[in-house]
C-alpha cells in the first residue's frame, strides 16, 4: 500500500487534482503551525519513524519562500559583496525549529515536505514526547528520552539539519565539515 501512496506523491498536482487545490486554500487560511490528527503522507512519516501510538505528534508548518533579507554591512566593496546574507539553513530546518519553539516539551524526530505554492512551503514535523511512558518503554524510540538528545533540532541533529550542515558527505573533500565548520575555523586548520 505504501508503495502506491509514494507513487501518487511523485506528481501530487497531477494525481491529486482538486484535493490538492482545496488543501492549499485551507492551509493558507490556517495558522503557521498547526497540530494535525494524522500525517498527510503516511508512507513518508512511517519511513521517518512515525508510529500511530501515544507520544507521537504531527504538526504542519508554513514557511515563506524566498531569501532571508538580512542586509550586509561592513567595509566591503559593494560591487563584490552582494545585497543580502543567506540564512545558512534549509527551509526544512527552519520549519523544524519553528515547531520546536511552539511545542517546547516535545522533541523533533524528523520532518518531510508536504506542499508548496507561489509564496509558501509546508512541511510536516514528527514530534515525540520523551516523558510519555509508551515512548520510554519502546526499545526502538526510547533513545530520544536521553539527556543528550535535548533540543536536538537546535543543534542540527535532525536529518534536515545534518543535510544543511553538509554531513551527508564523507571522506575526500569533506575534511573541513566535521565536527562542525565553526570548530574547524577555531582550530585554524
Amino acid at each position: 500500500m505504501y508503495k502506491h501512496i509514494a507513487r501518487l506523491w511523485k506528481k501530487p498536482k497531477e494525481n491529486l487534482g482538486g484535493i490538492w487545490k482545496q488543501r492549499l486554500i485551507s492551509w493558507r487560511k490556517g495558522g503557521v503551525v498547526t497540530r494535525v490528527e494524522r500525517p498527510t503522507r503516511i508512507d513518508r512519516a512511517r519511513s521517518l519513524g512515525y508510529k500511530s501510538k501515544q507520544g507521537f505528534v504531527i504538526a504542519r508548518v508554513r514557511i515563506g519562500k524566498g531569501m532571508r533579507k538580512k542586509p550586509k554591512t561592513g567595509g566591503r566593496r559593494p560591487k563584490r559583496s552582494g545585497r543580502y546574507f543567506s540564512a545558512g539553513k534549509s527551509k526544512q530546518w527552519i520549519a523544524e525549529e519553528k515547531v520546536s519553539r511552539r511545542f517546547p516539551n516535545l522533541e523533533v524526530l524528523n520532518s518531510y515536505y508536504v506542499a508548496e505554492d507561489g509564496s509558501n512551503k509546508w512541511f510536516e514535523v514528527i514530534l515525540v514526547d520523551p516523558a510519555n511512558p509508551s515512548i520510554k518503554n519502546d526499545p526502538e524510540i526510547k533513545w530520544v528520552c536521553s539527556a543528550k538528545h535535548k533540543k536536538r533540532v537546535n543543534r542540527g541533529l535532525t536529518s534536515a539539519g545534518k543535510r544543511s550542515r553538509g554531513l551527508r558527505k564523507k571522506g575526500k573533500g569533506a575534511e573541513k565539515i566535521r565536527p562542525s565548520i565553526k570548530a574547524k575555523l577555531k582550530r585554524g586548520k
